[in-house]
């Protein structure tokens, strides 16, 4: 009976260690692939100063105002606001300037242009009933554009980073569990 106590024991320290190891491993690949992706966003983000925005003006553009510039055809917001006393456009995102350096904000759902022109004034009106409101500059003096928000602030990588801590906690934890239950059986097996 007790030799097979003894086995059931290893077999369950196998198990738990290969878990504890497994963790720690998966914790490695995220981190890593975590610091090759959305760590250099976070890095090559200037706009980092939060500033108050005063809006100055919005306009929808739409399709037949941006012919000849090969823009996509859908309705798009165009705003100017006025940030630690300098004009300015103000970009929904980071991502949105990069994908239309012409519009502010970009609709959500491009397939429907009714639906899309909808979300655009809705957009729009709302700008109007704040007309101040926070945004990030950057902090070079020559910028002349600002976010509304940024998609890779501390926020977005402290998230990122919550699992992967996580798992390499839990593992190390079962890891360190399971040699500590080991050398408390050599030391009650040798009394």
């Amino acid at each position: 009976m007790g030799k097979k106590l003894v086995m059931a024991q290893k077999r369950g320290e196998t198990r738990a260690l290969c878990l504890g190891v497994a963790m720690v491993v998966c914790a490695v690949i995220a981190y890593y692939i975590l610091g090759t992706t959305v760590l250099p966003l976070y890095q090559k983000s200037v706009w980092t100063q939060k500033s108050t925005c005063h809006l100055i003006e919005t306009s929808i553009r739409e399709q037949e105002e941006l012919e000849g510039k090969k823009v996509p055809q859908y309705p798009c917001l165009w705003v100017n606001v006025s940030a630690v006393g300098r004009w300015a456009v103000l970009y929904h995102t980071e991502d949105t300037r990069d994908q239309n350096q012409q519009c502010s904000y970009i609709p959500g759902s491009l397939e429907n242009y009714q639906a899309a022109r909808a979300d655009v004034e809705k957009v729009r009106a709302t700008f109007h009933e704040k007309q101040i409101f926070y945004c990030f500059s950057a902090t070079r003096e020559n910028e002349t554009t600002v976010l509304y928000q940024r998609l890779y602030g501390p926020r977005t990588l402290l998230f990122s980073l919550f699992w992967p801590t996580f798992l390499l906690t839990g593992g190390l934890l079962i890891i360190a569990m399971v040699k500590i239950n080991q050398s408390l059986s050599i030391l009650a097996a040798q009394k």
